[in-house]
């Protein structure tokens, strides 16, 4: 019977893609199958093994480009600025209501690094794809580490797919890949663990959002153009919504083979080029906008709808109970809105995607089932309190024992993570031992160049290496707790402070084998020890 339910749950996707490209004819057919399948989902939901799995991830999306409010008070409650009111992201308000937001997440500075710690659960200085993977060629930029990984992701990585796999997941890749450059092994999401990839390779961004420019196959940016999506060509369908009804089928089919599934839906938003999604440009107005403002804001709340859509696709197939959700982005926001240190796209934190500061780090994380229903066996494993938020620190290396744990499976016999199980934070509580900690060292050249940061505990410190004066590096040194904002540093008002920021910061680099930049002479630059009169 159960094998029937599946097949049922195949029929009805397929059905529900078919009229995605307005075949209405079938709208009927599929509500029948639909309602058989929900009948067959009250009888047999609760006999899969393991829960499905969407890792919903946002290319340049920051902590801020969001209504829904992810800072905090003193007391832990969430804060309103200006930025959420700009912007319209009503499911991820949705999934806030229905689980637990992040006030303090943390990423890698730019793309590259994030999604590879995610696939590998290493931090970028271990793993050592330090920065963005351009596809054709290498770019550690000139005082960058000659040996630093731009070929990305191996194969003989045991991934985050590879080790879903392994139990009997439907592996699927949807969207931004970039996990390596053109001929690498990185390229093909394939060689990664991933059973199905789609419009995924070595690109950090679309030719075009247009399916009447076939997303750069037609026009726009040939050399960035999307593979793989060519029965959306010349037609109206934007890239967000076509990633979205491919995702769809994807799921149809893992449920309709009676599989689990993990789903790594990476959307190509809201990366440039910010182009006008007419569906909702018209609800940004605003004249002290750019209309690249304007564009990244309509760019955001299609990528919303998008995540709406999926979790009414779940709910409508009958799998929503079964099926965890987990946003986030995977850099600081790069919204076109002003200063790239200052306090303006991801105002009130400083900077933006490249940067050093807390706004080119901090990203938006949300976890909650897709349907909360405390009868559910999974949900009661992992009960994620309803419109909850988490104050403890939690970073992108974190996805990969979190999901291995989900899944009951075990992570490789002598292999390095960096990364904390979050169950614990998930349903709400303080990990007490977990370490407050987060390095992220960038060694190469953007809007940051050069840098390591060390978070620990209230404390966080940003060094400045100097290719040109070696002996002359930089330091800023900022208590986030009482100033979050990073406003005053205080590097030469408690010195002793800092030095111990930085012998910890450089102990904590050659534990995890990091490469460094170089001087002009090629010889590497390791922290030097501060000494104190």
């Amino acid at each position: 019977m159960r094998e029937a339910c599946a097949k049922k749950q195949y029929i009805c996707g397929k059905l529900k893609a078919v009229t995605t490209i307005h075949e209405k004819s079938l709208y009927d057919m599929k509500r029948n199958a639909c309602l058989f399948l929900s009948l067959c989902a009250g009888q047999f939901a609760f006999a899969q093994e393991r829960p499905n799995i969407v890792l919903f991830l946002v290319d340049d999306m920051g902590l801020m480009d969001t209504s829904l409010p992810f800072l905090t008070d003193g007391d832990g409650n969430a804060r309103r600025y200006p930025l959420n009111d700009w912007y319209r992201t009503p499911n991820m308000e949705r999934m806030a209501r229905q689980g637990i937001r992040f006030s303090t997440f943390y990423a890698q500075s730019v793309s590259s690094p994030s999604r590879a710690s995610i696939m590998t659960g290493q931090n970028a200085a271990r793993h050592r794809t330090t920065n963005w993977i351009n596809s054709e060629d290498n770019n550690r930029t000139p005082f960058g580490p000659p040996e630093w990984n731009w070929q990305g992701i191996s194969s003989q990585t045991p991934t985050l797919p590879k080790m879903l796999r392994k139990a009997g997941y439907r592996t699927i890749q949807v969207g931004k890949a970039h996990f390596g450059p053109i001929g690498s092994e990185g390229e093909n999401p394939g060689n990664l663990g991933f059973d199905v990839s789609i419009a995924g390779s070595s690109i950090g961004q679309p030719g075009s959002y247009y399916g009447e420019a076939g997303y750069g196959n037609i026009s726009g940016n040939k050399a960035r153009a999307v593979p793989g999506l060519e029965k959306y060509h010349g037609t109206a369908t934007f890239l967000s919504d076509a990633l979205t009804f491919e995702a769809n089928e994807q799921i149809d089919k893992a449920v309709g083979a009676g599989k689990p599934f993990f789903l790594y839906m990476g959307h190509y938003a809201v990366h440039a080029p910010f182009e006008v999604d007419k569906r909702f440009i018209g609800n940004y107005t605003d004249p002290g906008k750019s209309p690249a403002a304007r564009a990244f804001a309509a760019l955001i709340e299609g990528m919303d709808k998008s995540l709406g859509d999926m979790m009414d696709h779940l709910e409508e197939i009958g799998e929503a109970e079964n099926t965890l959700v987990i946003f986030l982005g995977d850099n600081g926001s790069d919204a076109p809105l002003g200063d790239e240190k200052g306090y303006t796209s991801s105002a009130p934190l400083r900077g933006k995607k490249g940067s050093e500061y807390e706004g080119g780090v901090r990203v938006p994380f949300i976890a909650c089932w897709a349907k909360p229903d405390g009868r559910n066996p999974f949900q009661k494993e992992l009960p994620i309190p309803a419109g909850s938020i988490q104050t403890q620190m939690g970073t992108v290396m974190d996805i990969y024992p979190t999901l291995l744990a989900l899944a009951g499976v075990k992570a490789p016999e002598g292999y390095v993570l960096d990364g904390t199980d979050l169950s614990v934070q998930l349903e709400g509580k303080k990990n007490g031992s977990r370490q407050e900690k987060f390095l992220m060292h960038f060694p190469h050249e953007h809007r940051g160049s050069y840098f390591t940061t060390y978070r620990d505990g209230d404390w966080k410190l940003i060094y400045y290496y100097n290719p040109l004066m070696p002996d002359r590096p930089v330091c800023e040194l900022y208590n986030l707790k009482k100033d979050p904002f990073e406003v005053h540093n205080l590097a030469t008002a408690d010195v002793e402070r800092l030095a111990e920021m930085v012998d910890a910061m450089a102990a904590e680099l050659e534990a995890e084998q990091a490469l460094y930049p170089v001087d002009k002479e090629g010889n590497p630059l390791k922290p030097i020890k501060l000494h104190l009169k």
